[in-house]
């Protein structure tokens, strides 16, 4: 019995691996299909996702029958060692008895109990069948928990000085991703100065997002140094290191709970007071006053019932509530419109007045007022200055421009002739002969 059970299981083992990441495909198909239902819809490839998953899903039935037909002769087999066992004792049981070497009785109590073990063996038959399985579940899961992270508290942590004023600066860093070839940033080195904004600009895929994800240690740098006031971040602790930062990704996530809960998730002890101060400053007391419930009324899981600028405008009250050093905006203006995105930026002037704030954006009239913009191209720094330099003396920051501005407003801007801190209107390209919806 105990053959049978270990050549089932040499057998079994592999299939049941292969099941697991047949179950894996599969769940990857229906969140795919529930995740983009409106883009199939528009799409209508609905026959194309039906078809996808009815692949998957009869890989994963055949695969099934094979493992469970396997796993189902174990019961036949160990009835067939039942009954030959109570065949045997009773054969060479009536011989020892004919003999006068045996009483019968003795020989109906060794049947009992031989019955009786190999009944165990047939209860332990059905724990053995879900055994396999059981391991390599079991073996997925420690490999999450077993791995190490790579961002860790170092040995000895050093302390950020009372009275810190959010001062970051770049020394010569220089970035790769695991198991690429080549960089994604080369030698950037830039200072951001406390009550200044310091403002990214470049285009799709120049590095700008990896950069500011560097300065709370998402990654880590592989060659040059972040500081912040003086101190490698890698030497400071990493609750000392978040509690400096107010961070606002570039895609606005938010958590099931209520707008209240979400406000205050970097700072549960923030008052009613600051709550609304910071949710004024972020332009969304207009959009939270026509909600029946206010601040208690309930976000749904991802925010999926908020629209994309409610989303952002309750990101950036997040952070603002913390009341950090620094604050990083990662492009989480893109989904607001001009005039929003034009009063919001006026009054985080106010609200981070003496802080460092450092913000990634793609409009030229999100960070044309800027102290400091620095112009991003294939991971290396082309360009540093106020708009009106940046016009006149890069090249690359000035074709951006061209894409959004007007030859009039360009000329203007790099004489200095308008204010810049008025928000410019985008220039939007013709489409000819087609209906196009924006």
């Amino acid at each position: 019995m105990l053959a049978i059970i270990a050549i089932l299981f040499i057998v079994a083992i592999p299939r049941f691996k292969k099941l697991q990441t047949v179950v894996d495909k599969l769940n990857l198909v229906t969140r795919e299909n529930l995740t983009g239902l409106r883009v199939v819809r528009a799409f209508h490839n609905e026959k194309i996702e039906e078809d996808k998953f009815e692949s998957v899903n009869q890989d994963l039935t055949k695969l099934n029958l094979v493992v469970n037909r396997l796993m189902m002769v174990l019961d036949p087999v160990m009835m067939l060692v039942m009954n030959f066992a109570s065949i045997a004792v009773v054969w060479f049981g009536a011989l020892a008895i004919d003999g006068d070497g045996l009483a019968i009785g003795n020989m109906l109590a060794f049947l009992q109990y031989a019955l009786q073990v190999i009944m165990s063996f047939l209860m332990i038959s059905m724990v053995f069948i879900m055994a396999p399985r059981a391991a390599v579940s079991v073996r997925r899961v420690s490999e999450i928990l077993d791995t190490d992270p790579s961002i860790v508290d170092p040995t000895k942590p050093k302390q950020l000085a009372e009275g810190g004023t959010g001062r970051i600066e770049f020394k010569n860093v220089t970035f790769t991703y695991p198991d690429a070839d080549l960089p994604v940033l080369s030698g950037v080195s830039f200072t951001a100065e406390p009550g200044q904004t310091t403002a990214f600009i470049g285009s799709t895929g120049s590095g700008k997002s990896t950069l500011i994800n560097l300065i709370p240690r998402f990654y880590d740098v592989s060659a040059g140094q972040i500081l912040l006031d003086g101190v490698d971040i890698r030497d400071l602790k990493l609750r000392d290191l978040y509690s400096q930062i107010g961070y606002v990704p570039q895609k606005g996530v938010l958590f099931s709970g209520n707008i209240r809960s979400n406000v205050t998730y970097g700072n549960a002890r923030a008052s009613d007071e600051t709550i609304q101060r910071v949710i004024k400053v972020a332009q969304a007391s207009e959009f939270i006053a026509k909600l029946d419930d206010g601040l208690d009324s309930a976000v749904a899981q991802g925010g999926s019932n908020v629209s994309g600028g409610q989303r952002q405008r309750l990101s950036i009250a997040r952070a603002l509530a913390v009341q950090p050093n620094v604050y990083i905006f990662d492009d989480s203006f893109s989904a607001l419109d001009f005039k929003t995105d034009a009063q919001l930026r006026k009054r985080l002037r106010d609200e981070t007045k003496g802080k460092t704030v450092l913000i990634v954006g793609q409009r030229i009239s999100t960070i044309a007022d800027a102290d400091k913009i620095i112009v991003l191209d294939e991971g290396e720094v082309v360009g540093q200055g106020k708009h009106a330099e940046l016009l006149n003396s890069c090249k690359i920051y000035r074709e951006i421009a061209a894409s959004q501005l007007s030859d009039k407003e360009i000329a203007a801007a790099a004489s200095g002739l308008i204010d810049t801190k008025e928000p410019h209107r985008d220039k939007m390209p013709t489409t000819k002969q087609k209906g196009v919806l924006v």
